[in-house]
């Protein structure tokens, strides 16, 4: 399902179901990719460095009450599991493209100076464990009152995307893929994090944005690889 205008808030997600983030996954010990996402100065999304001077992250969390949200008020916070010991870098004015096809925005920030995410260049397959990294809820109330200040990380298993469990979200042939939970599921301030092959560290590979989840059973992003000639065009400029 695309997403284009949602409100931005840290439960941005595609139901409303009452879960929370990454119950049952864990801390995690790795993912130097990663990036937070601020509005205000408050958390709002997960990101990925795809390139220097670029973050991939999903679309709808750049819309507040359906109006853009200025880049002035956006930030985010990168080099760092623990998102307060992260370095701050501000998108560069007037250089955020957002995806004609798919929930995903790539933004241009200042050079950073992190380990960048490898692209799939595959699809995705039926029965594959993926792995899910944000800073979102943790708890089953107020998620924006309980965002995690360290990386999290959940397990999920790619399903078909007419499965029951993903009914209303996903289509075949559309821009996302659909997954069922194995440990934890993602939620609010979740939005726009990496999901990624699972091996060992530093051979992950990015093969989705998280986009949605029902806050028990499955969770939806978008696929990297229908993708992958928008990415490259964009961080090219």
């Amino acid at each position: 399902m695309l997403v284009t205008v949602l409100t931005l808030v840290v439960s941005s997600v595609l139901s409303s179901a009452p879960a929370s983030a990454v119950i049952g996954g864990s801390k995690s010990t790795y993912g130097p990719w990663a990036v937070r996402m601020l509005v205000d100065g408050k958390p709002a999304c997960t990101g990925t460095a795809v390139a220097r001077q670029w973050i991939l992250t999903a679309s709808h969390c750049f819309y507040e009450q359906a109006q853009p949200v200025a880049d002035k008020r956006i930030s985010f916070r990168v080099g760092h599991l623990d998102m307060r010991r992260g370095t701050t870098v501000r998108p560069l004015p007037g250089k955020r493209v957002g995806s004609s096809r798919a929930d995903m925005m790539l933004v241009k920030v200042p050079v950073m100076n992190v380990p960048t995410a490898r692209l799939s260049t595959v699809g995705v397959k039926r029965g594959q464990v993926v792995r899910q990294y944000g800073w979102g809820a943790t708890c089953t109330t107020d998620e924006s009152a309980c965002q995690s200040p360290v990386l999290k990380q959940s397990d999920l298993k790619v399903v078909r995307a007419n499965d029951p469990l993903c009914a209303g979200h996903t289509a075949p042939g559309g821009p996302d893929f659909c997954m069922k939970k194995v440990s934890g599921i993602p939620a609010g301030g979740d939005s726009g994090g990496p999901v990624m092959t699972v091996g060992p560290r530093g051979t992950e590979t990015l093969i989705g944005v998280f986009n949605g989840s029902d806050r028990d059973k499955s969770a939806e992003a978008g696929e990297v690889s229908q993708q992958l000639s928008w990415i490259r065009s964009v961080i090219r400029r």
